[in-house]
């Protein structure tokens, strides 16, 4: 990753691009709700032969948040976009994490003059708007928006749903737990509450006529990401590729080694000594 990110502005929400800026292969690689570009490095194998570019989305990371509303996936792919633009990467591999892998479907379908390839790492949608599994962050924006943050956290940890998660997936309850520590946790909340409503937008018709190498990688252990969305994206994608990895909530060093070493694999063996223009 650069030393310092520089600075794209958006209406009026200043937004951290993170762009390594080296390599012959453009790869545009973005977080999960909540994350940054740490979360980002953890799962993507940085290397000479990439040029990897994360943006920091509204709210997220140490990016503004900014006036316009709703927050949406449309608006954080086309922020992407933007970036990119300013950045000079006419075409480019589109990946991320959970929402991260949303914004990277939506840009490979709303653009495919512009995307050479997909990675989609542990996805929290199919096809529908609003899936039950993101019910959870709605759970605690709504404690956010009503009660004060040390009061919402207890109520949320003595939950029902913090109960099932603690035995079920315990690394999404940490992260869902970590959200009322935020020191932007109030508008955060609007983004948690807004993005968990949303889809990316990409019918499952839409999914099946894309014509780019994919790659798409899940685990077990996770309600958030079920197993099961990740293999109904890659049995509808044509030719995509499939891979589960370990459980974050059972080795976090091995997970993410798999992960990076898949998309390391999986990027060497559809781009190696390509020019992407």
């Amino acid at each position: 990753m650069s030393a310092a990110p520089t600075i794209v502005l958006r209406d009026d929400a200043a937004l951290r691009v993170f762009d390594t800026g080296q390599g012959g292969l453009p790869v545009i690689f973005q977080h999960g709700l909540g994350g940054d570009a740490n979360q980002v490095a953890q799962n993507f194998p940085d290397q000479p032969s990439y040029r990897r570019l994360t943006v920091e989305c509204r709210a997220q990371g140490g990016s503004g948040a900014g006036g316009k509303r709703p927050f949406s996936i449309a608006m954080f792919a086309d922020d992407v976009l933007a970036a990119a633009d300013a950045a000079g990467l006419d075409r480019f591999v589109a990946g991320g994490i959970s929402m991260g892998a949303a914004i990277a479907l939506r840009l490979a379908s709303r653009h495919p003059d512009r995307v050479l390839g997909l990675v989609m790492v542990r996805p929290a949608w199919t096809f529908d708007a609003a899936p039950r599994n993101m019910r959870p962050y709605v759970e605690v924006a709504e404690l956010i928006n009503r009660l004060p943050l040390a009061e919402a956290r207890e109520i949320f940890a003595s939950s029902a749903t913090a109960t099932r998660f603690r035995s079920e997936a315990p690394d999404n309850l940490a992260s869902l737990l970590g959200f009322f520590e935020r020191e932007n946790a109030t508008v955060f909340a609007e983004v948690m509450q807004a993005i968990a409503a949303d889809g990316h937008g990409v019918s499952r018709a839409a999914a099946g006529a894309l014509a780019v190498p994919t790659l798409v990688i899940g685990c077990g252990l996770d309600l958030v990401h079920p197993l099961a969305t990740a293999r109904e994206l890659a049995e509808i994608i044509p030719d995509a590729i499939f891979a589960e990895v370990t459980p974050k909530a059972t080795d976090k060093d091995r997970h993410f080694a798999e992960i990076r070493a898949a998309i390391g694999g999986f990027l060497d063996m559809n781009f190696n000594n390509q020019d992407p223009s």
